[in-house]
């Protein structure tokens, strides 16, 4: 790598060698040859890479590498399926929601398997072949396969997919992708391997996740230590999650919101099954090590606080975020124009009115044949409603 030295550069010159670093290596040799062996000697500004890297540089939130000797620790534990729980629920769900799509996908990746939540569900007439990815080798060693369908294990780390471009019709997550940096360059990855009219549907946890026992130690830390840090990591929101799959080229969204309530006897039992679980803090701004005394106010905090006021223990909640989004694909119907609707949502009040004119006019048609048209047309309108309506409610839930 040629360096320069900077002294007293002139900034046009600076930039020129940022842009061009080969031609100013170049030229400087040719120029001044002795001066090239005194370089070693001074303060150096090495390349343009470097500066590049920096400017492009993701958000870097949390340690990788401690996270996945933090999961690959849970495999060591005598009883370690205990602590799934959660994601066994979550995996549950989500699979329900696969079950929604009246579709066999040829070839599909779990992406962030763990010990195989979401291939216990995956039956022959969903899937053809499933592929179970996971950062962690241990875990993945103990993931279950699914009882109908051909299973193939791969060592990946979410962060860098190594698949061909088009490869799977389906990529599910579960409960993975909250520990992943750069979210918005896996979203991409995962739409260049998806086929067109492919299929990315997953669940990951919501900003108000474990917001009691956050709050617990921001009052006991400014407490007894007179300021805080943080020991929940950051969570994604849904209208987030909702931007970054439109800007990663994902269509036909859709994403709902889930809370599960888990109650503890104390918050030492909750931090217990968060490591059990794998999910312990990995960010890199996290504390090494926490004062007993910190604890104990957090524990006395939170139980009077949040704590269940007819029984004892106190109360975890984990929000879930639910998405699927579609890769573009010509056969995908396009969404109708703005202003092509032919009812207004107001009309929708109506629909017990036009039914019961619909049974008076199918009792006078009986009488005379020429009020038959005006009946159905009036059946024709009343269907469009009700379509309308469950629309709607689709929407809103």
């Amino acid at each position: 790598m040629f360096s320069v030295a900077v002294g007293q550069m002139n900034p046009k010159t600076f930039r020129f060698i940022l842009q061009f670093p080969k031609t100013f290596e170049r030229n400087w040799r040719a120029r001044f040859p002795s001066r090239c062996a005194l370089c070693s000697e001074r303060t150096f500004v090495e390349s343009a890479p470097k500066y590049a890297a920096l400017e492009n540089s993701i958000m870097n939130v949390f340690d990788r590498k401690t996270k996945r000797k933090q999961r690959n620790r849970t495999a060591f534990y005598p009883n370690y399926e205990i602590y799934d729980y959660l994601k066994e629920e979550v995996a549950w769900r989500l699979s329900d929601r696969m079950c929604d799509v009246k579709r066999k996908f040829d070839v599909a990746l779990d992406l962030g398997c763990g010990r195989g939540h979401i291939a216990k569900n995956v039956l022959q007439d969903m899937v053809g072949v499933l592929f179970q990815s996971d950062m962690a080798e241990h875990v993945l060693t103990q993931s279950d396969v699914s009882p109908e369908v051909e299973t193939h294990k791969v060592h990946v780390d979410e962060e860098c997919l190594p698949f061909e471009k088009n490869f799977f019709n389906l990529v599910i997550s579960n409960l993975s992708l909250h520990w992943v940096n750069d979210l918005p360059g896996t979203f991409k990855q995962v739409h260049r391997v998806l086929r067109d009219d492919g299929c990315f549907m997953g669940a990951l946890f919501g900003g108000e996740t474990l917001h009691e026992l956050r709050v617990a130690f921001q009052l006991a830390e400014v407490e007894r230590e007179g300021g805080f840090s943080a020991h929940v990591s950051p969570f994604t929101s849904a209208q987030d999650l909702g931007s970054l799959l439109n800007r990663a080229g994902f269509v036909m969204l859709t994403i709902d919101i889930d809370e599960i309530i888990v109650s503890y006897p104390t918050v030492m039992e909750l931090m217990y099954d968060l490591k059990g679980m794998g999910e312990n803090n990995c960010a890199w701004s996290r504390r090494s090590m926490l004062h007993r005394e910190t604890i104990a106010a957090a524990s006395a905090i939170y139980k009077e606080k949040f704590g269940h006021k007819d029984k004892d223990g106190v109360p975890a909640m984990f929000q879930i975020l639910y998405f699927i989004g579609w890769k573009p694909d010509k056969s995908q119907l396009p969404a109708a124009e703005k202003g092509s609707g032919q009812f207004s949502m107001k009309d929708i009040g109506q629909l017990e009115k036009l039914t019961k004119e619909i049974q008076k006019l199918k009792q006078i048609s009986t009488l005379d044949p020429r009020n038959l048209e005006a009946v159905n047309e009036l059946a024709t309108d009343l269907d469009k409603l009700q379509t309308a309506k469950k629309g709607n409610g689709n929407e809103e839930t």
